[in-house]
């Protein structure tokens, strides 16, 4: 019998025929290979599924799943992470890109500090013909030593994209699954980091791509994204102030079932009364891609000189 992989890649993916060969590619083609990528397509309807089956005939490191209907972006990504067979997952994301060397640096990272939980690398905001447009410098305290820190950092700190980091499976099997109300993934990395420390990679790896159908921009109200994220979420049973209580409810529930000492409890309680009290300041929860693009001549990075297989391996 095969040994499983020490990696497992949870890709969700809906109608994502645009970029999905792109993101593929660059998966497929890191340094690091002892992985396997689970794709579960949400019964897509546009080009997605020939994609998937081309790839996966060629790659057999690639398990393709197919749903009969869609049942939303979040139980999408649970679904992947429960088809895991290594000891190490990651999610990606079908329109983002990958530089060669992220698996391979977010591996090393952990196998190095066995106190870590998650690694993940420096990250940039592409546009989507894949040119950088927003850098961002992570400044979140999610190395420290000291859970309310790492919590706190993670409240008032305009987020970085931990979620897409490689993470400790037994850790992640620890936490609630993923939520589908608000910025259910704010909490869910929230809590994730009460379970330990991140560390980051200091090299530019990761580029997130932000373009007109990505999720947070095809669907620009509250309820609408929540309703993408799952369709149960749409009806009066779901009105946008629960969806924000919720976001609420899902910090302080994570404080609860964290294994933190009882002083550490008090300080994260006490951190969260003090973000509820800072959210009428401007710009808060601000997302890095929200942030005023640069002109592309001054960064010094080449996406194309970092990313794999950017040619001659078309499926």
């Amino acid at each position: 019998m095969t040994a499983p992989p020490r990696l497992t890649i949870g890709l969700p993916v809906y109608n994502g025929e645009e970029y999905l060969a792109e993101s593929l590619e660059a998966l497929l083609g890191q340094t690091y290979e002892d992985f396997e990528l689970v794709i579960s397509d949400n019964a897509s309807t546009d080009g997605t599924q020939d994609i998937c089956r081309a790839y996966a005939a060629r790659d057999p490191r690639i398990r393709y799943l197919r749903l009969p209907r869609n049942i939303g972006a979040t139980p999408n990504h649970n679904r992947v992470f429960a088809e895991c067979r290594g000891e190490l997952f990651k999610w990606a994301s079908h329109d983002d890109l990958y530089a060669r060397d992220l698996l391979r640096r977010c591996v090393e990272a952990l196998d190095e500090r066995p106190e870590a939980i998650l690694a993940h690398a420096g990250q940039a905001i592409i546009d989507g013909a894949g040119r950088l447009t927003v850098p961002y410098e992570y400044k979140l305290a999610t190395d420290s030593p000291h859970p309310p820190e790492r919590f706190r950092s993670l409240l008032f700190e305009p987020g970085g994209d931990d979620f897409y980091g490689v993470l400790r499976a037994d850790v992640l099997r620890r936490v609630k699954p993923l939520g589908s109300y608000h910025h259910a993934d704010r909490t869910f990395v929230a809590e994730i980091t009460l379970h330990g420390p991140f560390h980051q990679v200091p090299e530019l790896l990761y580029f997130r791509r932000d373009h007109p159908t990505r999720a947070e921009r095809a669907n620009p109200s509250k309820r609408a994204r929540c309703v993408n994220l799952d369709p149960r979420r749409a009806g009066p049973l779901h009105p946008t102030p629960r969806l924000l209580a919720e976001y609420v409810w899902g910090f302080a529930s994570a404080i609860r079932r964290a294994p933190l000492s009882p002083a550490d409890r008090r300080a994260c309680h006490r951190h969260l009364a003090a973000w509820l009290t800072s959210r009428v300041r401007p710009g808060a929860g601000e997302r890095v891609e929200d942030r005023a693009p640069v002109d592309p001549a001054r960064l010094s990075v080449s996406v194309d000189a970092l990313v794999a297989g950017r040619e001659g391996r078309q499926a």
